[in-house]
């Protein structure tokens, strides 16, 4: 998945992304209202992360312009202000949840994961596929029984290939929800990453190269 911490405190906002980061999601920060906005307009995000009290363009009014755009990408919002009228005026402006500081990090992540969730069509807990078994909850992976040792982007890549259950994903689309903007698309990022999953995974091949079009399993 894909989310966009939007929180004004530079040292707290780097803190959790590198936590979602080793969750492995793919993270991206803002440090204002008006950066926010603009980089949800430009990229799809699964989950904002969204401080109330930012300075400047007020947290309520990133909500509700995210809202009449009609973005798809759900709100978490976090605020030092935990009372139930706060939690009330937040899910009145728009946002799907709402989380008071301080907050237990175990709780970030569980919230993140279930608005991800209602983000796009229902899938299994588990996700199951020629023999792989991939938990995202444990952030456990086996092939045949197997653990597979995976790194946090091959473990998100290899999500995305059994969430499509056998379409074929494009590098461009991996690319997009797996890694964040300060990714170089001109790279060999994604048929590196692929190439390392097929060695981990071993044979027969379970990831199929589809010319043109990208990859499937």
């Amino acid at each position: 998945m894909r989310v966009l911490i939007v929180e004004d405190h530079a040292e707290l906002a780097e803190t959790v992304a590198t936590g979602l980061r080793r969750e492995g999601m793919a993270v991206d920060v803002s440090l204002d209202g008006e950066a926010a906005l603009y980089r949800a307009c430009v990229n799809r995000y699964d989950v904002v992360v969204l401080d109330r009290d930012l300075p400047g363009l007020h947290g309520d009014d990133v909500c509700r312009a995210l809202a009449s755009e009609g973005n798809p990408a759900r709100v978490l919002m976090l605020t030092a202000a935990g009372t139930i009228e706060d939690r009330v005026e937040g899910l009145g402006v728009g946002a799907d949840d709402y989380l008071p500081k301080p907050f237990a990090f175990a709780e970030l992540v569980a919230r993140v994961r279930a608005l991800a969730r209602r983000s796009h069509p229902a899938l299994p807990p588990v996700l199951e596929r020629g023999g792989l078994r991939l938990d995202p909850a444990r952030r456990e992976a086996s092939r045949d029984g197997r653990p597979l040792a995976l790194s946090p982007k091959e473990f998100a890549v290899l999500e995305l290939l059994l969430s499509a259950g056998g379409a074929v994903v494009s590098a461009e689309l991996l690319l997009e929800r797996a890694w964040d903007e300060a990714a170089d698309p001109f790279t060999q990022t994604v048929k590196v990453t692929i190439s390392r999953l097929r060695r981990k995974l071993g044979d027969p091949p379970l990831i199929e190269n589809v010319p043109q079009a990208g990859y499937r399993i």
